[in-house]
């Protein structure tokens, strides 16, 4: 069952594809014997089988009902509690069609780069494909005669789809049924990872060859205004916010040709780059404050002040500190080219990309303005876009 007791921030959930995958196999069996289960065991798209509870269901010889809420263990996820609903219509003689819609509170996309065709639902490709796999399992009969019309609905997902990056995307109307192994773990980084490169394969479609990486919303805030100060038609989608997943998020840069990045950071996040962290969660890595006092050190710091820099807990210690020593921007200036120079190395990216670092402080004014050498010329990748919906559904977290 889905609400098997657990230890509390280990519990596992379900992914709005898998809930949908678990309502849809019920449909289909109330259209094959007459009656929507109570339970239903569902594949999921890694292979394993879950029971879920079934809700509403209802059904004629022609369609069926049913509904799923969502379970999602101990993520942080905004989804958690939807009412994950699938109708089911048979397609008379349109054998082995199986096609979607989207009902009430599931999005439309509206911009090419999600690997979904424009104009249609926001159902990613793997919850597509185990709705299928469902369907053929129960109702394979049926489906060699005729096809079935799946239709997914979730009230109440156009406020959820408020607390997402779906509108950034040009996914507008709801949420989008995602998933890749249909279960979510606790503080899904695999989800927001995913959301990273999505944003970015978005991006590269829209013509202006840049992307502004940022860390959370004030760093984000923060890059837009400075961006838009200069380049006023940059779209929202140009912007991503990547969180700690910086090496995700500057591989798809490689992989889509994007040209110019820019990263928008703080001290805390620019210190673990400059150290050569490209996973920059605070549980992950330690910054180096010996690296924060050498830094120091190199524009002229008093050995007295380097030494408590180095003794400090956090890289912010050091950045105030030089900031009360009129050392401020001096020391910002040279944090930013460290990162710059650690990220541009020959064994890292090199010239692959222009890189710009844009830093603010804890109140979101700007301290700095790096930019490294102009990218070298190089192919354009032939595709893009090829992942489909990735985005996560947690509420925006502020980092930095």
């Amino acid at each position: 069952m889905t609400d098997k007791p657990s230890q509390r921030g280990t519990r596992t959930g379900f992914t709005t594809g898998a809930c949908s995958a678990a309502a849809a196999r019920a449909a289909a069996m109330g259209l094959v014997d007459g009656a929507v289960p109570a339970e239903v065991e569902c594949l999921l798209p890694n292979g394993s089988r879950v029971r879920f509870v079934v809700h509403d269901g209802h059904c004629n010889a022609q369609s069926a009902h049913a509904m799923v809420i969502k379970f999602a263990g101990d993520d942080p996820d905004c989804t958690d509690g939807a009412h994950l609903t699938v109708d089911l219509r048979v397609l008379p003689g349109l054998a082995g069609e199986v096609s979607f819609r989207a009902g009430d509170g599931v999005g439309t996309v509206t911009m090419p780069g999600l690997g979904l065709d424009v104009g249609g639902p926001a159902i990613n490709a793997v919850p597509r494909q185990n709705i299928a796999d469902n369907l053929r399992e129960v109702a394979g009969d049926l489906l060699s005669a005729h096809g079935v019309e799946v239709t997914i609905s979730v009230p109440g997902g156009q406020e959820m789809a408020k607390k997402t990056t779906n509108a950034r995307l040009g996914i507008l109307g709801g949420i989008s049924i995602l998933g890749t192994t249909g279960i979510v773990k606790p503080y899904s980084t695999a989800a927001w990872r995913a959301s990273v490169v999505q944003g970015i394969q978005v991006a590269a479609t829209l013509g202006h060859d840049v992307v502004a990486l940022t860390t959370g919303g004030r760093t984000e805030t923060f890059a837009m205004a400075a961006l838009r100060r200069e380049r006023p038609e940059l779209p929202a989608a140009c912007f991503v916010q990547m969180g700690d997943f910086l090496r995700y998020a500057l591989d798809e840069v490689v992989a889509q040709g994007i040209t110019h990045v820019v990263l928008g950071v703080m001290v805390g996040k620019l210190t673990k780059i400059a150290q050569g962290e490209t996973i920059t969660h605070a549980n992950r890595n330690v910054v180096d404050t010996d690296l924060v006092a050498e830094i120091a050190r190199q524009i002229g710091a008093s050995e007295e002040d380097c030494a408590a820099i180095s003794q400090a807990e956090t890289a912010r210690f050091g950045a105030e500190l030089m900031v009360e020593r009129g050392l401020g921007d001096a020391f910002h200036h040279a944090l930013a080219q460290r990162a710059i120079d650690t990220l541009t190395a020959p064994e890292r990216y090199g010239s692959a990309f222009q890189l710009r670092v844009l830093v603010c402080d804890f109140s979101g004014h700007p301290v700095a303005d790096v930019v490294s050498a102009p990218a070298l010329p190089r192919p354009k990748p032939a595709t893009a876009g090829r992942t489909g919906i990735g985005h996560t559904h947690h509420a925006d977290f502020d980092t930095e």
